[in-house]
């Protein structure tokens, strides 16, 4: 089992919560998992990405080469795009539909959908109108990763392990919003698959 993952939106976003819910969630399964943060991070509205590769065997590199991601998370269309020479020819695209404008020459959106439409593989929601109708626009990221849920290769019910022990300090409220929140993407993709 080997599934390289790229991470892909804009600062403030949560990237950094999917990836340590997706993070735990291997550990569960027994998985080596090798993380890179590539850009942005720190500065919220600008570009963040990470890769993340998960295998069943030792993992000698952090970092994805071009055309071999498996998986491309994205909460931004157009920081899809931009990753898009990463993933594999079978690979998915799980984005958000919505746009995260953040930039004065930020492309026409009829042309992001277009390109995003083309791809033979992918799962494009709002995932800010679904976490808004559980009752938490905060999770919006989590929505985003039960979208996700069916290509990483790894059990549901590991992901939500994770998500107990990262959100776990913050409070049972936090954590069963969160699980919706799961819950809520997941049944999204499996409509669409």
């Amino acid at each position: 089992m080997k599934t390289d993952i790229i991470l892909s939106g804009v600062g403030g976003q949560g990237i950094l919560s999917i990836a340590a819910v997706i993070g735990e969630a291997a550990l569960y399964d027994g998985l080596y998992m090798k993380q890179a943060e590539v850009h942005g991070m720190s500065q919220r509205g600008g570009d963040v990405q990470s890769n993340l590769r998960i295998s069943d065997k030792p993992i000698a590199s952090d970092l994805i080469p071009l055309g071999s991601a498996d998986l491309i998370i994205s909460l931004e269309p157009m920081e899809s795009l931009r990753y898009l020479p990463y993933l594999k020819k079978d690979g998915w695209l799980v984005t958000n539909s919505v746009p995260f404008v953040n930039i004065p020459n930020y492309p026409d959106i009829k042309e992001v959908y277009a390109a995003l439409n083309a791809l033979p593989h992918k799962v494009m929601l709002d995932v800010e109108n679904i976490a808004k109708e559980i009752g938490s626009v905060r999770s919006a990221n989590i929505v985003m990763l039960g979208a996700a849920a069916p290509f990483l290769g790894i059990e549901y019910t590991k992901l939500e392990q994770g998500i107990r022990d990262i959100f776990g300090k913050k409070g049972p409220e936090v954590v069963g919003m969160n699980i919706l929140a799961l819950e809520a993407g997941y049944d999204v993709a499996k409509k669409l698959l």
